[in-house]
């Protein structure tokens, strides 16, 4: 079977083709970047709504495969910002009415920890997914993802993203951050905030933010305190998470996956508690459409089909709500 996918929850559209033996036949990504400023989502969706037929056909023109090879149209349906995820949703729609292909809804959290599964090879992790977006660690118990710890505000590839715009850093900024980290010498004392198995980041990053305009500090020492503090504190939670579970493997996935010294971090803890790590890919760990695509056709192997009158988005949808058939 042959999935297509479409990734549309935040400033990334991403168009996928996925086949049942897990072979990633396209993945297309066409990213929006704003002129100023964060994302702004109405802009954000102008921009997908614009480029959605032309990076529908280079799919297609990549995977060699015609409309009539495609199986199933697979959608992120939640969460995400309001507007990108409707464009995402309406163009599957429109792409399953003019193929007559079944249509599947998909929860991006999940689609994340799916691809890493599928791209690395573990079966039953405790997973690690830090984006712009999405702070999570989850683990699968009885039919369900369960979430073991979470931020409570913004995300940590928010909290790098916001600090990079006001120091005038590349955008995104995580790979500006690590590069000038790699330099920095002096550890300068940031709010530390875990509470239980949560995490909290407005704190350290309106900090951070004041150490920046204060000017006692080199932009290195900056971006070094601002990585070891933010990914300490992910570091404790996950080792926690993983000591209560007694998983076998951590998998480390989201865009903020392609930094080193989490990676290494990550690796670290699975050695120190017996567990295999493993860290995606970051063409299939940054939000993409094979990882919609993918997990929509193994959703659908197991029975799941999204009626069109129940393709509505849900910007607000955990994945601990998502039942998990395919893995009973």
């Amino acid at each position: 079977m042959i999935a297509l996918g479409v990734e549309s929850t935040a400033d990334n559209l991403g168009i996928g083709i996925v086949s049942s033996d897990k072979e990633v036949l396209a993945n297309i990504l066409d990213v929006h970047v704003p002129e100023e400023g964060g994302i702004h989502p109405r802009e954000a969706a102008r921009h997908h709504s614009d480029e959605m037929g032309n990076a529908v056909r280079r799919a297609l023109d990549t995977a060699e495969v015609s409309v009539d090879e495609i199986d199933i149209i697979a959608f992120a349906q939640g969460p995400g910002l309001g507007p990108c995820l409707r464009t995402g949703a309406t163009s599957a729609r429109a792409l399953a009415a003019y193929m007559r292909k079944p249509l599947v809804g998909v929860n991006h959290c999940v689609a994340h920890v799916e691809v890493g599964r599928m791209a690395t090879g573990a079966e039953d992790p405790l997973t690690l997914y830090v984006s712009g977006g999405n702070t999570i660690v989850s683990g699968y118990e009885s039919g369900r993802y369960r979430i073991f710890g979470e931020t409570l505000d913004i995300a940590v590839g928010n909290c790098l993203d916001s600090f990079a715009r006001e120091a005038g850093l590349e955008y995104p900024g995580g790979p500006d951050i690590e590069r000038k980290a790699a330099a920095g010498e002096n550890l300068i004392p940031l709010p530390y905030t875990v509470k239980g198995m949560d995490l909290s980041y407005s704190g350290l990053l309106t900090a951070i933010t004041a150490e920046l305009h204060s000017g006692r500090h080199t932009i290195e020492d900056l971006c070094y305190s601002l990585q070891e503090t933010a990914y300490a504190m992910l570091g404790e939670v996950t080792e926690r998470a993983l000591a209560h579970t007694g998983k076998p493997e951590l998998l480390l996935t989201g865009g903020v996956a392609a930094n080193k010294r989490l990676a290494g971090i990550v690796r670290d803890i699975a050695g120190d508690h017996g567990a295999e790590p493993h860290v995606v890919p970051i063409r299939l760990a940054a939000d993409n459409g094979a990882m919609i695509a993918w997990t929509g056709l193994i959703a659908y192997q197991a029975g799941h089909v999204t009626p069109l009158d129940a393709s509505h988005v849900n910007p607000s949808w955990r994945m601990d709500q998502v039942e998990i058939p395919w893995r009973e």
